[in-house]
């Protein structure tokens, strides 16, 4: 044994990186318990975990494995401090990300991913929602970093620093460790392809597969994904664009006859029923994480008493589904009607930053006046520099807020009562012109703050977000009652339409209950009372709201006028879930996950998904409109002819 006694760092390295993941994985797994354990064969996520955790540990081993086998003793004495800070250094990371899963699990039902590391970006808000609603979580996650470096640097000696040995063995030793380092990292020698993060995948529950995983490894596998993300074909399978193309304007039910430009290849003119010599305004109130489920008028619970009132006065959708989990998914759904794809929301990519299709874009070349109006900071998820870009005009944000007159002041901004109170003065000025204009709620979202006062409370402590919910709901009431005293409100098509719901989690490949959502219409010609019943997706609401303003305008949009779609054509819905993509037509669901052949089910509801034999012309259809996304991106295909 002494002849490898210079292979011990390695080796420590390797045992305490397992025990940090392999501890971990047990208390997630007792946590998670009642939902894992429904799962057969639930006991893989432990040898599948080894593995992955394996394939990690080892391609993190390959450069000090290098420099042990072929440095002379004494240049390996001069580094050794390096040993202890690469050692220490990556398994800080592997207990950090681990100590930071369970309460991204709890919000997110999966590992950290791309999520994690898009809030990085915003350290100011983050870090306000993350003292106020997981203080707990940092103190000892602080405390536990600081023990354990603590102790990792007390023994680094012992540990990790090289021991001398005859130089002639270590050379002689390296390829049997390389050898075995290779096979530890690939953890295959007969497959063509390197084991990735596809090969946890072992049952239909999301949350069960990531437990495979550890959270090191999520993160820098969403990190380096990043390059395949505009590639649609990289992760599902190619189709020839002309197919996919035949396959999306299918299902937009607009003759081909109005198809006119070759090289924009789903631009049409969106026409309305009626043409109004003095088109309505449109104002589109998205609301933040308000899923179905808490909507008492469709089912939910009893948190929405003024939506509901509402829903007498004009039209309701009972039926509709987001298209992600994120606020820029829905703002991509709602403002330009853009695909859900593999990749990042449109609104922060960077082909898309100008000339991009929008409603706003659109209507501004009908001398519409657009704006964005926010009770937060508006460069959050870059939404300042995509609407900037893309047709709107004026930008309201957390800036152009009276802090003396306004109800409260949060983390995340003003509360959605100075948001209303602030739109409907806007409105106000516009006088006879016609305008656009998109508003977004802040209020209902960690860590839940609102005025006191406002509501009667659903529950104890304030801050839930049930009461969130509530008073969410109070401003819309508060909303509606204001513009009804204005001139404006009888020239103005109103929507109240969420973004997405607020945890989207689930024991099946895509939770599809958890991205349904409630939209509704208000306005002049709108009928009252009265709802639509047949599926829906986020993308039909751009082209349908463009009917009822009263113009012809030209569209690229592959959402359907629901207005004017066929009673016997079957309702249509597509949600992105990670990396996994759901296209449902009707009670049918085909799932795309990446490197895997697609999956169908059957709902008979929600929340009970039927495997069933896959339909090959579903599944094609599914891949088309992922294929179509990365194209009319990839291309800068999604605008309008006069743009450029």
């Amino acid at each position: 044994m002494k002849k490898i006694d210079f292979l011990k760092p390695l080796l420590h390295f390797l045992l305490i990186g397992l025990c940090i993941t392999t501890v971990s994985r047990l208390f997630l797994f007792f946590n998670f318990k009642q939902r894992v354990m429904q799962v057969d064969d639930f006991w893989r996520i432990f040898t599948i975990g080894l593995r992955m955790d394996l394939i990690i540990l080892c391609y993190l081993s390959f450069l000090p494995a290098l420099l042990i086998c072929v440095l002379p003793d004494a240049w390996l004495q001069r580094i050794r401090k390096f040993f202890t800070v690469y050692f220490i250094t990556f398994l800080g990371l592997f207990l950090f990300m681990e100590l930071a899963t369970r309460d991204f699990i709890n919000q997110y039902d999966t590992r950290p991913n791309k999520l994690f590391l898009d809030y990085l970006i915003y350290p100011t808000e983050v870090a306000g929602t993350l003292v106020k609603s997981y203080l707990g979580s940092i103190i000892a996650t602080t405390v536990l970093m600081i023990a354990a470096i603590f102790l990792l640097v007390r023994f680094a000696p012992r540990l990790f620093h090289p021991r001398p040995a005859a130089y002639k063995a270590r050379l002689l030793l390296f390829l049997p460790v390389a050898f075995l380092l290779f096979f530890g990292a690939r953890s295959s020698l007969t497959s063509k392809r390197p084991i990735n993060a596809s090969n946890a995948v072992f049952s239909t529950d999301q949350l069960t597969n990531s437990l495979g995983l550890n959270s090191l490894y999520t993160v820098a596998f969403a990190a380096y994904s990043i390059k395949n993300e505009d590639d649609a074909a990289k992760m599902y399978g190619k189709m020839e664009i002309h197919e996919a193309l035949a396959r999306v304007r299918k299902y937009m039910h607009v003759p081909d006859a109005e198809f006119t430009d070759a090289n924009l290849p789903l631009n049409h003119i969106q026409k309305a029923d009626t043409l109004r010599k003095k088109p309505y305004n449109l104002v589109i109130f998205l609301q933040e994480s308000l899923g179905a489920e808490y909507v008492g008028s469709l089912g939910g619970m009893p948190l929405t008493p003024h939506y509901d009132r509402l829903t007498q006065e004009g039209l309701s959708f009972t039926n509709l589904y987001c298209t992600g989990t994120r606020s820029v998914r829905g703002i991509e759904a709602v403002v330009t009607g853009f695909l859900p794809s593999p990749s990042e929301s449109v609104v922060k990519l960077s082909n898309s930053q100008s000339g991009f299709y929008t409603l706003a874009g659109a209507l501004a070349q009908k001398g519409y006046d657009t704006s964005f109006i926010y009770g937060g900071m508006a460069n959050f998820d870059n939404m300042a520099g995509f609407f900037n870009g893309n047709g709107f005009a004026n930008i309201i944000d957390e800036p152009d807020f009276d802090k003396s007159k306004a109800a409260m002041h949060g983390t995340w901004g003003y509360s959605d009562e100075d948001l209303v109170v602030k739109a409907n003065d806007y409105f106000k000025s516009q006088g006879d012109k016609p305008f656009f204009s998109l508003m977004f709620s802040t209020s209902n979202h960690e860590p839940f703050e609102f005025p006191d006062g406002r509501i009667q409370l659903y529950e104890k402590p304030k801050q839930t977000v049930h009461n969130a919910m509530k008073y969410a709901d109070f401003a819309i009431g508060k909303f509606f009652e204001l513009a009804k005293k204005e001139k404006y409100f009888e020239n103005t098509i109103f929507i109240v339409i969420a973004d997405h719901n607020t945890r989207t989690y689930g024991q099946h490949l895509v939770p599809i209950n958890k991205f349904h959502i409630p939209a509704l219409i208000i306005g002049p010609g709108v009928a009252k009372g009265k709802t639509y019943d047949k599926l829906a997706s986020q993308i039909d609401i751009p082209p349908t709201l463009l009917n009822l303003i009263g113009l012809d305008i030209a569209s690229p949009m592959p959402g359907r006028d629901l207005f004017k779609l066929p009673e016997e054509t079957k309702g249509r819905a597509i949600m992105q879930f990670h990396n996994n993509n759901a296209f449902r037509v009707g009670n049918q669901v085909v799932i795309l996950q990446p490197d895997k052949q697609p999956l169908q089910f059957e709902l008979k509801t929600d929340t009970e998904l039927v495997p069933t034999q896959l339909d090959p012309e579903l599944a094609k259809d599914a891949l088309a409109h992922v294929t179509v996304a990365s194209y009319l991106y990839k291309e800068r295909k999604y605008r309008l002819k006069s743009q450029k």
